[in-house]
């Protein structure tokens, strides 16, 4: 989608030919692609650890990270294979991202008027809040070192992306809609 965003707006004359729908295809492909792979690996690997201790994580969920900690075998490929893989998962989306906006706000400041600015920018917001709050808080649970973190500030941030963002998602993007903007404005008036 910042693909999307950055070839409507600095490439706008040229967006129907650039982002046809056999690129778009490709895009989509190409992550859910990656993405049944990467989930692949990570759901195999743990398989064939063994389990002979407890078994109730202490998680809101089945959390790759807490059902390791139970395994009685030894972890360090699972480890390594974490780190080796959930790295580049979250840098490099999120470098493209970074990278496309990064383009997208120099084209911006471009425009020499104040409303074709603010337009541009109000096209990109919702996408670059909602991405914000999934990257970044599944960048602090999954890569930075877990060292000091406590197992309920994990579990609240694995809370936030896998509830709070999809919960978000359709209200962020639906106050882009002008009557939706107007009833909401209504009604914070009202009380």
């Amino acid at each position: 989608m910042s693909y999307d965003r950055y070839v409507a707006i600095c490439n706008p004359l040229r967006y129907s030919s650039i982002m046809k729908n056999h690129i778009s295809v490709k895009l989509v492909s190409m992550c859910w692609l990656l993405g049944f792979f990467l989930s692949f690996i990570v759901a195999f690997t743990p398989s064939t650890l063994e389990f002979c201790g407890p078994n109730i994580i202490d998680h809101l969920f089945c959390d790759l990270v807490p059902l390791v900690e139970l395994s009685c075998s030894d972890t360090f490929i699972v480890h390594l294979e974490m780190d080796i893989l959930g790295a580049p998962a979250t840098i490099i989306p999120t470098t493209i991202i970074v990278l496309s906006y990064t383009y997208i706000v120099r084209a911006v400041l471009k425009i020499p008027s104040n409303s074709g600015r603010q337009k541009a920018f109000s096209t990109c917001s919702s996408h670059l809040i909602v991405v914000s709050i999934f990257y970044w808080t599944i960048f602090s649970v999954y890569v930075l070192p877990t060292g000091g973190k406590s197992m309920l500030l994990t579990k609240i941030l694995s809370l936030l992306y896998t509830v709070f963002t999809p919960l978000m998602n359709p209200i962020i993007y639906s106050l882009r809609n002008k009557d939706i903007k107007k009833a909401v404005q209504e009604r914070l008036l009202r009380h």
